[in-house]
């Protein structure tokens, strides 16, 4: 695993830009929450936890329930990357969770998001 940086980010940190990003937008904190559990398979009270214990990303992800099996069909890019071409399998995580935030300030439907 690649030493990057944003790996030893504080989750609730990068949870709180990500909020900004989407309030920014009018889109909501339960939008966010939402995106993150689908992702992840963290439930409600798992994800209150996370948000909440000052976890970095690599712990967050780590500890993560169940990456949602549909993440593949998540394409495009964040910051000039490919996050389907992203190497480094938690900085693909990452990346993945940056699109669909993206996507969410971008006024995409949450059922498109999601994947459904």
């Amino acid at each position: 695993m690649s030493d990057h940086k944003i790996f030893s980010m504080e989750f609730s940190k990068i949870y709180s830009l990500y909020v900004q990003k989407a309030e920014k937008k009018n889109r909501t904190e339960d939008e966010v929450f939402q995106i993150i559990c689908w992702l992840t398979g963290y439930d409600s009270d798992g994800l209150t936890k996370q948000i909440g214990g000052g976890y970095d990303l690599a712990t967050f992800f780590a500890k993560a329930p169940k990456i949602n099996p549909n993440v593949p069909l998540i394409k495009g890019v964040v910051c000039g990357v490919r996050v389907e071409e992203v190497e480094d399998p938690l900085m693909r995580k990452i990346r993945y969770l940056d699109k669909l935030i993206d996507e969410l300030a971008k006024g995409k439907s949450m059922e498109k998001i999601l994947r459904s």
